[in-house]
């Protein structure tokens, strides 16, 4: 007779489970192409996705071409050979190209120097920081829609706390001012996530684990949006919290109390960069579970501590504003979004960030979980039981925000932190038919950013 967790293993239910994400993606264009027509409500242009149809093809193709088909032919086999350092470092420089090679399909301008200057962005109040402590004391004063004619935050600057807006103002000052200066540190910022996830595979799952997950999440259609959404350096800041915790929870690294510091420092500024990324305490604790310690919370929260502190000396109220935020997101589109739609359609977006060989993966992960629990109860924890807990740590974080109400629509952005993390599922996939799945991912990213013009 077969055991139980083999009949979760096989191919055909990862491509069932591939074509059922496919046919939740469809549904979602279906459906809401119909509503969006109806009544307008979605506030969308191509539902799910904030994005027009623009068949379009641009400097970055051929690049964007080449990157995919090296990283299909080779990424493999250079994933399993090359030196640890260096892996890590071909990862990165393939990451960046992939980044950069997508958002150049719609040009210099259009993709990258003006993503971060519409009057929805953080640089449209930039010269409103020439004092910064007095702009922190009345930061909330400004998030909530007023009188017509009054001065209120842009969305992005009304719905994130004041780290996300100072980050370009800092940029400012140090004369990386302007829309293509912004785009390139958000790009570059953003694809050092791909090393982060990395040293988190190997240090909670193991080295073969990170070398197999390598080729995907360089490969990623969430590169789409990494460049240049300010989402995707949130998506960095997240991956190397979680890196630094993984090393500080398994003692893979020389000092894990400062490791657990700098992890805790960084997960008060995510915090200070967006609200909704406070979910990210979801996968800190699932990293210490699954390490099996809680050792390093001390420091964690000693870390953490030091960003509010900050702020809120600087008279900044996080909870004020947040309160004030979701006042005004029921002004505006969040109060018009239908919640029956977008409680279905957010994981269809994410789909398409994450890709169909993530959609697998978890599978594979969720299939596993029952098998992997009795293994760490009893101490016995392989590092493919470890790897999917940390996949359904992130699975687990996108349903809490989903079920929120706060996350309606753009979640193809607003989601990218815990999309990283989801990818890490992809070290689940068999060797056989690893290039099929990488072709599908690259194929889905290539489709996207050629077909649409997103407004991210």
């Amino acid at each position: 007779m077969n055991h139980p967790e083999r009949r979760t293993s096989g191919p055909r239910r990862d491509l069932l489970a591939a074509g059922l994400a496919a046919l939740l993606v469809t549904a979602a264009v279906v459906v809401g192409r119909a509503v969006e027509g109806s009544d307008g409500s979605l506030h969308v242009n191509w539902p799910p996705l904030y994005a027009v149809w623009d068949p379009h093809v641009g400097p970055g193709t051929p690049a964007a071409l080449a990157v995919a088909v090296a990283v299909v032919a080779h990424g493999p086999v250079l994933a399993a050979r090359l030196p640890w350092r260096a892996l890590l470092a071909a990862a990165w420089a393939a990451s960046t190209a992939w980044i950069w090679s997508l958002a150049l399909v719609d040009g210099w301008h259009r993709g990258v120097a003006v993503r971060l200057t519409t009057k929805y962005e953080y640089l449209q109040v930039v010269d409103r920081f020439a004092d910064i402590p007095a702009t922190l004391r009345d930061y909330t004063q400004y998030i909530l829609l007023g009188e017509p004619g009054a001065y209120h935050w842009p969305a992005h600057t009304a719905g994130h706390p004041p780290a996300a807006p100072l980050t370009f103002v800092l940029l400012d000052r140090i004369g990386l001012g302007g829309g293509g200066w912004a785009g390139a540190f958000v790009i570059t910022a953003g694809s050092t996530a791909v090393i982060a996830v990395l040293i988190t595979l190997k240090a909670l799952g193991d080295e073969a684990s990170a070398r197999r997950a390598a080729p995907f999440l360089v490969l990623a259609p969430a590169a789409v949006w990494m460049g240049t959404s300010a989402d995707g350096y949130f998506a960095a800041v997240a991956a190397w919290l979680t890196a630094l915790l993984a090393l500080a929870a398994t003692r893979t690294v020389r000092r894990p109390a400062l490791a657990a510091c700098a992890a805790g420092l960084l997960y008060g500024l995510l915090c200070y960069l967006s609200y909704g990324l406070t979910l990210f305490a979801v996968i800190a604790a699932g990293v210490l579970v699954l390490a099996r310690t809680v050792r390093p919370l001390p420091y964690f929260v000693a870390g953490a501590l030091v960003v509010p502190a900050v702020f809120t000396a600087f008279g900044f109220n996080w909870w004020e504003a947040y309160h004030l935020l979701v006042e005004r997101y029921y002004q505006g589109a969040g109060g018009v979004r239908p919640y029956w739609y977008w409680i279905w359609v957010n994981p269809a977006c994410t789909v398409l960030i994450a890709g169909l060989a993530t959609v697998a993966g978890v599978r594979r992960a969720a299939g596993s979980s029952p098998g992997a629990v009795r293994r760490w109860r009893a101490g016995a924890s392989t590092a493919a039981d470890r790897v999917a807990g940390l996949a359904l740590a992130a699975l687990l974080a996108v349903a809490v925000a989903d079920a929120s109400g706060m996350s309606k629509a753009e979640t193809e952005r607003i989601w990218l932190p815990f999309a990283v993390l989801l990818l890490t599922a992809t070290a689940l996939l068999p060797e056989r038919g690893r290039r099929l799945w990488l072709t599908a991912q690259a194929a889905l990213a290539l489709a996207v950013n050629h077909l649409l013009l997103t407004g991210w």
